[in-house]
């Protein structure tokens, strides 16, 4: 977990170093870590929006050799994939997963149950609203499969979220990404963008818990 914390930290470091070392493979390592974060259901604490935001300054620097518009299009195949992959897996396989011990474990069934109010609140648009959430945009389409909405209407959704998402994202990356500021505090930005992003499920949480409680 301590590896993780310092990958997401300081991630601007560690892409040009995946860059130095496996070149072109690049792109298909960047695919996989998106994909994952959400189609693997398990995975929520994956490195997402900043991660995006960091491909895209290094792609803005001739230095290294990337390709602005190809982190674009495998970025939005992962997305809208991995999204896919975890409505599927709900679809097919949630009640019964529901039920095993070793699913309870991995699964943080908190994050779940605000996942589950945070779709019975909004409704379709929380497919949008969530792929801007970490944690949370891991859940939705899990619990989105669970209530029966059809896969259609959730791709309309998944698809118009993902395509916002990669373009704020990198379009943030690629343009100030390398501003003279922005490369001197790069781990403060990812941090700010971490908990920028985390802000809307932190106040969901804690009205979840002070609801709860009341209800007691």
């Amino acid at each position: 977990m301590g590896y993780l914390i310092d990958f997401v930290l300081h991630i601007d470091s560690h892409l040009v170093n995946i860059v130095n070392t496996f070149g072109g493979s690049t792109y298909l390592i960047l695919f996989a870590i998106v994909f994952v974060e959400t189609g693997a259901v398990i995975l929520p604490f994956l490195p997402g929006d900043s991660l995006l935001f960091a491909a895209a300054a290094l792609a803005a620097n001739p230095a290294y050799g990337l390709h602005i518009w190809l982190f674009v299009a495998i970025f939005l195949v992962a997305a809208i994939g991995g999204d896919s992959l975890n409505f599927y897996l709900g679809r097919r396989t949630g009640a019964a997963l529901s039920g095993r011990s070793w699913f309870n474990r991995l699964i943080n069934k908190e994050r779940l149950a605000q996942s589950e109010k945070f779709f019975r609140k909004h409704g379709p648009i929380a497919i949008f609203l969530g792929r801007f959430l970490p944690i949370i945009r891991t859940f939705v389409p899990f619990v989105a499969a669970g209530s029966q909405f059809s896969y259609r209407r959730f791709l309309k959704y998944n698809v118009s979220a993902a395509i916002t998402w990669v373009i704020i994202c990198c379009g943030g990356g690629y343009f100030f990404g390398n501003i003279a500021f922005v490369k001197d505090h790069f781990s403060a930005v990812v941090l700010g963008i971490i908990v920028v992003s985390l802000i809307p499920a932190v106040v969901g949480w804690l009205h979840m818990t002070i609801q709860t409680r009341r209800a007691k």
